[in-house]
């Protein structure tokens, strides 16, 4: 099921664009990277939306009086802001959920660009079995895995004074933790669950995409960082990003709220 919804798609498509772009396979992950945040970005208006309801209902009366209600009981606390999620329809985790769908997107190319820059007799004939009979695909093979200093197929290090350095692995760390952290609207309460679910993903996220661009194929970090920043486009152009987020938050803005 795995092979034929995912990855024998991607590994097809992946083809056809490298074809269509010249044989490059690095601008072929580029492109497909555009379309998949085309695919989705109705996934990522309605997350948004999800996302301001949230933030009214956390500057609501009602809200602010359960705060007040329970604030040295924490398990009651949680329990009755999840009956207002309830009540409202909405989800405390909207928020991390263009991240969760990212994933299995993610290992798809991850075995999609394997299985494209086959290299062995075994891995050839899996290849070719996957390919389409359109266009005239399987005469790419084998796939030029060369992109700027990379080679797609296997992990990206840059070598100074004989120092192995993985530029592209810091890279994904920064542009998902930016990423992580402007498209979150500023929340009133830091000590809700949504918000401490957020802080949380913000961390996480970053750290759990700079070890796959650590580990795997360094075709997977160019889709990262360019998915990152089309994200920051996205958000942007919808009016919905918060530079401020990166500042640093004085103590006197901390008592305040």
């Amino acid at each position: 099921m795995w092979e034929t919804i995912i990855v024998n798609p991607f590994t097809n498509v992946l083809l056809l664009i490298y074809n269509f772009v010249g044989q490059n396979f690095g601008v072929a992950i580029i492109i497909f990277t555009i379309l998949i945040r085309l695919i989705t970005h109705p996934l990522m208006a309605k997350q948004i939306k999800s996302t301001q309801a949230l933030q009214q209902m956390q500057q609501s009366k009602d809200w602010l009086d359960i705060q007040k209600k329970h604030k040295d009981d924490k398990e009651k606390l949680a329990q009755a802001q999840m009956e207002m999620y309830k009540k409202a329809g909405i989800s405390p985790f909207g928020s991390c959920l263009p991240s969760f769908v990212q994933l299995p997107i993610m290992f798809g190319l991850y075995q999609s660009v394997i299985r494209a820059l086959a290299t062995s007799p075994i891995q050839l004939l899996v290849l070719t079995r996957a390919i389409w009979p359109v266009a005239g695909i399987s005469d790419l093979v084998p796939i030029n895995s060369t992109f700027l200093w990379m080679n797609l197929g296997q992990p990206e290090r840059i070598y100074i004074g004989g120092l192995a350095i993985p530029l592209l692995a810091i890279v994904v760390a920064i542009t998902t933790y930016i990423q992580s952290k402007v498209t979150i609207p500023p929340t009133t309460n830091p000590n809700d669950q949504a918000a401490q679910m957020n802080k949380s993903m913000t961390m996480m996220m970053p750290l759990m995409m700079g070890y796959f661009a650590l580990t795997f194929a360094s075709g997977l970090a160019v889709y990262i960082i360019v998915g990152n920043l089309l994200s920051l486009v996205q958000y942007a152009l919808l009016g919905k990003i918060y530079w401020n987020n990166l500042l640093p938050k004085s103590k006197g803005t901390e008592k305040a709220k």
